[in-house]
């Protein structure tokens, strides 16, 4: 009796495609952000010095797929309440209602939904960001210690993130004629395993 290769073939690609969907999942990467992370935001102040804010709290996931880099996602959160500026009135401020007001908004939110690379270790994430309850796009130009390609489960990775953004578009607009607009954004965050 002879048996015909073709429904062997078939069910061999049957049983080959039914499987992709699970190695796909596999390689999905998932970290929870790292307690020492931390952000800075630096501006002009008279347009002859500047001021920079340190945000030492944030937390958050990220996932991505080696394989897929662009559908990877982030949700990170800063605690603004927990904003330093050396103390005193600056500090004050800063977490008052002119700027971040804190007491109505204590998290600043970043969501990013895509990462297009540059490079093995470098590329772009686009997302939003929220700060005082306004939504807006933005991108963050990122550097990674390991390329993210070659990433492995259970395998630690660090970046950082840099952006500029312009304040009044996030309501903060006090103070123009004294500082800048013009907002210097950096984020250094190590990426725990899950």
């Amino acid at each position: 009796m002879k048996i015909s290769a073709r429904p062997v073939h078939l069910a061999l690609l049957t049983l080959c495609l039914a499987g992709l969907p699970l190695l796909a999942a596999d390689t999905q990467l998932s970290y929870r952000i790292h307690p020492a992370s931390s952000a800075t935001a630096k501006v002009a102040v008279m347009g002859v010095s500047s001021k920079t804010a340190h945000f030492p709290k944030i937390s958050g996931n990220v996932k991505f797929n080696p394989e897929r880099l662009r559908t990877t996602s982030l949700d990170v959160n800063i605690d603004a309440r927990a904003l330093k500026a050396g103390g005193g009135a600056t500090e004050k401020r800063l977490k008052g209602k002119d700027f971040f007001h804190v007491a109505k908004y204590p998290t600043v939110r970043f969501s990013g939904s895509s990462l297009t690379m540059s490079g093995k270790r470098t590329g772009r994430i686009s997302g939003k960001l929220t700060a005082r309850g306004i939504t807006r796009p933005v991108s963050f130009r990122v550097t990674f210690s390991t390329p993210p390609a070659q990433a492995k489960r259970g395998q630690a990775v660090s970046l950082t993130a840099r952006t500029t953004i312009n304040r009044r578009n996030f309501g903060m607009k006090a103070f123009s004629g004294v500082v800048g607009k013009q907002v210097s954004i950096r984020v250094n965050t190590r990426l725990k395993p899950l």
